[in-house]
This record gives C-alpha cells, structure tokens and sequence, in this order.
C-alpha cells in the first residue's frame, strides 16, 4: 500500500498523520508513502480540491493507493482497522 499525505508546515494534524505513516512504513513491508508540503509544492487549495474531487476545507488530504480516504482521523481509523494499530 501506497500513501500520499499532502500536508502544510505546522499542522498539528498534518504531523500526526505523518507519524503514523512513518510509524507503518518502519512496521510493514507492504506500506510506503509520501508526504507533500503543499507550500513547498505550491499546491492550492483549489489544486486539491481538483485532486480530491470536492471542496477540502482543512489538510492533511490522504490517499491510499490513489483513493482519497479524508484527513487525519480517517487515515487513523484506517489504521486501526486494517492494521491493527494506531501510532
């Protein structure tokens, strides 16, 4: 399995998110992701609500395996539903 955070500096949420992928990734052989800086990347709001197909109010914006999944808490319920943990 493939994430991809997008994320922005200094959210708290954002980080969290991050954690647990780093966290699955030291873990598990079949998970690997990408955390993208949306200020880095200069990625909009607008850029993402194109990518997530609707209007995204907060980051971070998860995808797994190319299938967006929601925010922190989603990714985290996530987690703890198919792999049995949380970070």
């Amino acid at each position: 399995m493939f994430a991809v955070i997008f994320g922005r500096p200094g959210c708290p949420y954002c980080v969290r998110a991050n954690a647990l992928a780093e966290k699955l990734t030291a873990e598990r052989d079949d998970f690997n992701y990408r955390y993208v800086d949306i200020h880095a990347e200069g990625i909009t709001k607008a850029d993402l609500e194109k990518t997530v197909g609707k209007p995204v109010q907060t980051v971070p914006q998860i995808f797994l395996d190319q299938q967006h999944i929601g925010g922190c808490t989603e990714f985290e319920a996530y987690a703890r539903e198919h792999f049995g943990q949380l970070a």
